[in-house]
């Protein structure tokens, strides 16, 4: 008997108490913070005002280098006339959409940004209700979805701003040869050659730009893929459709392919230096900074292929000991009637012409 009254004490507890909506663990006067009256658009009811937070719908785009807005604004309705102190939050989604990183909070004028984006992000605050985020000098692992969170007290609504650069996916592989990276090497070789590892959607618009290639890379989320326009046996066989081959999910540590990485616009010049004679690896190194530049990296070579279509038809070196050269007009004698960067592999000798980096 007494068990029974205990339950019916604790039931009615659970019902709510002098009138308060219950709400895990917590009493809340009019004021509830799990979003169930909001509309899952960017938007959220409180004492009878709803806040707005607006980004725009449509990706962002730029190149390396730039400074760029990611616009965001918000908004009452209906409109109040005592303005309050609000809380404004950035943070940059991980591939998986589900963790974050800290970009930059705000409170009225005073602001912290965070990691990599520390002096290099501010808000724009043209308008009273503008949370707009900043960014300068932007960087190949700037790009991705961004949230813009604002918050009101116990409420806070936010939206999602995505930020993509303008570049160029190229497949890689280093100096002992074909599928020899996992993983993890995989991602530095890509930096190591002024790029990173590319998203499946920068692999996937470089497919339909004309990008094929038959060998298996890693992507930025641990899947290995290869892009195919033309259908061939060795590659998949005829009978399939152009498109992405995948391998799946593979175990970074166990695993090991090529790697696709990505490139973008250039802070610098990449160009033939002219010299009076052929050289080994050393000497071109040497040479570049003879001239006032460094041996350029093949990321670099592509970058300056795609958006300056530097065009030679001299095979030089790299600073990955490769040797190759771009093709932005083909013509006879210099490889296949399609554009694109030469390569003649790793050779353990020889001398040859060098391609150079310098800054602007």
């Amino acid at each position: 008997m007494l068990l029974l009254s205990l339950v019916g004490m604790l039931l009615q507890l659970g019902r709510g108490y002098c009138g308060l909506p219950f709400y895990n663990g917590f009493y809340y006067d009019h004021v509830m913070n799990d979003k169930g009256n909001g509309n899952g658009n960017g938007e959220v009811h409180f004492n009878g005002v709803k806040l707005v937070v607006e980004t725009p719908e449509d990706a962002i785009f730029t190149y390396r280098g730039a400074n760029i807005t990611l616009p965001c604004r918000y908004h009452y309705e209906p409109k109040l006339e005592t303005p309050r102190k609000i809380r404004i939050k950035w943070s940059k989604l991980r591939e998986d959409n589900t963790k974050e990183r800290d970009v930059l909070v705000a409170i009225g004028l005073k602001h912290r940004s965070f990691g990599e984006f520390r002096g290099r992000v501010h808000l724009c605050q043209r308008g009273e209700q503008e949370a707009s985020l900043v960014i300068s000098d932007l960087r190949l692992q700037d790009y991705g979805k961004y949230r813009c969170e604002v918050i009101d007290g116990l409420e806070d609504e936010s939206g999602i701003v995505e930020l993509e650069l303008r570049g160029v996916v190229f497949p890689y592989q280093p100096h002992h040869g074909r599928y020899r990276l996992n993983f993890h090497e995989a991602k530095k070789a890509c930096e190591e050659q002024d790029a990173v590892i590319a998203s499946f959607e920068q692999l996937f618009k470089s497919w339909e730009e004309g990008l094929d290639w038959c060998n298996a890379g890693w992507l930025l989320d641990g899947t290995v893929q290869y892009p195919i326009s033309l259908p061939r046996e060795p590659c998949g066989g005829k009978r399939l459709a152009p498109g992405i081959r995948s391998y799946g999910e593979r175990h970074k540590n166990l695993h090991y392919f090529d790697v696709f990485c990505f490139s973008s616009a250039l802070k610098g010049k990449v160009y033939y230096l002219a010299h009076p004679e052929k050289l080994t690896l050393e000497e071109a190194k040497q040479a570049c900074q003879d001239d006032g530049a460094e041996i350029a990296k093949v990321g670099q070579l592509y970058a300056a292929w795609k958006f300056f279509s530097l065009d030679r038809c001299d095979a030089g070196w790299l600073a990955d000991g490769s040797i190759r050269y771009p093709i932005a007009f083909p013509r006879p004698n210099c490889g296949p009637p399609e554009p694109g960067v030469r390569s003649f592999g790793f050779p353990d000798k020889g001398k040859f012409g060098v391609y150079c980096y310098k800054l602007n």
